[in-house]
């Protein structure tokens, strides 16, 4: 969770200081957490993927912030 936050953080920065597209900020967050969504295989934990992604996804809904079509 704290890389998480800390991940946001530095997308929310970027987006103060103009220097990466709202959309691509957007973009970057649903692909990680599709790659939660779609872990899979043997030792991998799924409600810790699960837990990731649904974090991700709310962070993305909660955004509208960065994407007013949110």
């Amino acid at each position: 969770m704290a890389a998480l936050a800390i991940c946001e953080a530095l997308l929310l920065g970027m987006d103060d200081r103009n220097l990466f597209p709202k959309p691509e900020i957007v973009r970057v967050l649903c692909d990680a957490a599709a790659t939660h969504q779609d872990a899979r295989g043997s030792g991998i934990d799924q409600k810790f993927h699960a837990s990731a992604a649904n974090l991700t996804n709310e962070i993305v809904a909660g955004g509208k912030r960065l994407h007013p079509s949110l």
